[in-house]
């Protein structure tokens, strides 16, 4: 399984980095390399597709609950897809192009 971790503290803008602390959190349901990972305005983490094992390329997709700290598996892209995009759209839609 693929950890995951999250980092708090504060962030510089300028410069990405944050001098918090890194935490451990709940694995992924499906291993997964080459997904996007999406801030939803519900505070959820939508993560799609991607390479699985045996270089399986996924249509799966989680979401991640920070509050809870747990992967919840959600529906499946019509297409299986990795190295994509994923755009949060102004009405919370998610749009994903590419491979």
């Amino acid at each position: 399984m693929l950890g995951v971790g999250l980092v708090s503290g504060a962030a510089d803008s300028a410069l990405a980095q944050s001098s918090g602390t890194w935490t451990n959190t709940a694995n992924l349901n499906v291993a997964r390399c080459a997904h996007t990972a999406t801030l939803l305005p519900n505070g959820l983490v939508l993560v799609a597709g991607g390479e699985g094992s045996n270089s399986q390329i996924l249509s799966s997709a989680e979401l991640y609950d920070p509050a809870a700290g747990k992967w919840t598996v959600t529906g499946s892209m019509s297409t299986p897809r990795y190295d994509h995009t994923a755009t949060l759209l102004p009405g919370g839609q998610v749009l994903v192009v590419g491979a």
